[in-house]
């Protein structure tokens, strides 16, 4: 991690700005600690995976443009998210590939773009964290950010370097919470089916804690957890590498956000 800072762009994503602004504050802190500068443009919006998933390709493209000027000049763009990364990352260059001057933007674009943990080890290099976390975790690998960027090890691989912290797969880790964007939505049955069948797999890992890197899984999973009465308590990986999970868990209260000090 040697050499000037990069200067990194952070993607908050809807859900995080909206719901649980601690997650951002926690990707502040683990990105200034792996040496890098950090802002958040304030033109930025969504990441315009809602209407792309609508098939509202019109929309998805404005907002891709729009996203891509906001964070033009950063060295990086990271995002607390791997749905929010693979839309920036993956979909974007797609979405305006029939204009040739647009399209070398957005594959531009696409090189810098990272989902927060993957960015810490694979370009940071960061191999562990000196934040404690006491008790039985398990994890959920979200879909887009397995399938689309490759990640699984990485997290793992932190929440190994912490104290106190055992880790209990649980069956199926990899198959979806049945959360989905839209899909949720326009398929409740078949979403509620999925999301049953994945927090009964939480439960008999004995964890008390469920961590993931999207909150919109997170959110899906927690709810169902409460209205089921289970005793596990859900969070965003962020917050836990960042030694910030003190407070209330997500679903339990509004978070209060506090920016970190230093």
């Amino acid at each position: 991690m040697a050499g000037d800072a990069p200067r990194v762009g952070l993607f908050v994503t809807c859900l995080v700005d909206l719901f649980r602004p601690s997650v951002g504050f926690a990707a502040v802190k683990l990105l200034e600690a792996s040496g890098c500068t950090v802002q958040v443009p304030r033109a930025q919006t969504c990441c315009g995976q809602p209407a792309y998933n609508s098939g509202d390709r019109a929309d998805a493209r404005a907002i891709a443009l729009q996203v891509i000027a906001a964070f033009e000049g950063y060295d990086y763009v990271v995002a607390p998210s791997g749905s929010c990364a693979a839309m920036l990352k993956e979909h974007y260059p797609a979405l305006l590939r029939d204009d040739p001057t647009l399209a070398v933007k957005a594959d531009a674009f696409a090189e810098r773009v990272y989902e927060l943990v993957s960015f810490l080890t694979d370009v940071r290099g960061l191999e562990a964290v000196t934040a404690p976390f006491e008790g039985r975790v398990t994890y959920h690998d979200a879909c887009s950010g397995l399938r689309e960027l490759g990640i699984k090890a990485q997290p793992r691989a932190l929440l190994a370097t912490m104290a106190g912290l055992e880790l209990a797969e649980h069956e199926d880790a990899e198959v979806c919470c049945g959360f989905g964007g839209t899909f949720c939505v326009k398929y409740p049955e078949i979403s509620n089916t999925m999301v049953t069948n994945k927090v009964e797999a939480v439960e008999r890992s004995g964890a008390d804690t469920l961590l993931a890197g999207d909150l919109g899984c997170l959110m899906n999973m927690a709810g169902k957890l409460q209205r089921r009465g289970a005793a596990v308590r859900v969070r965003h990986v962020a917050e836990v590498l960042a030694g910030m999970a003190e407070g209330p868990a997500i679903g339990e209260a509004p978070a209060i956000a506090k920016a970190p000090e230093g």
